[in-house]
């Protein structure tokens, strides 16, 4: 994709199963890849396959619900890889279940991360993008936020609020060279989904359940999720901001 090689990336949740995808995905195509992650071993990990196959990784683990915390980490990845061109906030977090049975301290947990993470996150570096005239943004939402999901109540409100963050900062920069989408993952093969679907007959009734809605008929791959996220950085979507894009195998469809 046009654009790409020499940018400097930071991907939150760099250590995750999608982010780790996503951090291998810029670094082959030639991007300074900065591996945010509040579990540091899994950065690490991360950033070590990234300089195997010759390319640049820094590892944070930085708490993306701490304000300051997120300032110095940005500005120490800025000291050592450059300017950030391209932030992708992937990081999140969800427990599975019925919002009846949840209390707040569980809202907080769960708005820290998706919500709150985010925020922080991009308050820090489209001040540094909006003064340099360039800058991306991809936030990876979910289509929890577009449709709801049972048993994630609270993220699916964090969800839809960073769907609608990306929409209205996206029209407040959108004369400034930056530009803000969001791309949302259908049920993706994570350790996240697995915790969901639990053991035994439960599990293989419950992905059954998932592969004969989705259209395509399986469930996706963190692998399938960075293709539209670099797209959304490059400059071959330069003309696309405040936009929402599942990928989800059909499993949602929206005009």
């Amino acid at each position: 994709m046009r654009g790409l090689s020499g940018k400097s990336v930071i991907v939150t949740g760099g250590g995750g199963s999608i982010g780790g995808a996503i951090c291998r995905r810029f670094a082959g195509y030639g991007c300074a890849v900065g591996v945010f992650d509040k579990n540091r071993a899994s950065a690490e990990a991360v950033a070590a396959e990234i300089g195997r196959d010759g390319g640049k990784a820094f590892v944070s683990d930085v708490d993306i619900a701490d304000y300051d915390a997120v300032g110095r980490a940005i500005g120490q990845f800025e000291k050592d890889a450059g300017p950030t061109d391209i932030l992708v906030n992937n990081a999140g977090w969800d427990r599975f279940v019925n919002f009846i049975d949840t209390a707040p301290d569980l809202w907080d947990q769960l708005i820290a991360i998706n919500l709150r993470g985010p925020l922080n996150m991009s308050h820090h570096v489209l001040k540094g993008m909006v003064a340099r005239g360039q800058g991306r943004i991809v936030n990876i939402a979910s289509d929890a936020g577009r449709v709801g999901s049972s048993q994630e109540a609270v993220y699916s409100a964090c969800k839809g609020g960073i769907i609608a963050f990306t929409k209205t900062v996206a029209r407040e920069v959108a004369r400034r060279g930056v530009t803000l989408n969001s791309v949302c993952p259908g049920p993706t093969d994570t350790p996240l989904l697995a915790s969901a679907a639990g053991v035994g007959e439960r599990a293989d009734r419950f992905r059954a359940a998932l592969v004969g809605a989705i259209p395509m008929k399986r469930v996706g791959q963190p692998e399938d999720i960075p293709g539209a996220v670099c797209f959304l950085a490059s400059d071959d979507a330069a003309f696309i901001t405040g936009q929402t894009i599942s990928v989800s195998g059909g499993l949602t469809m929206h005009g």
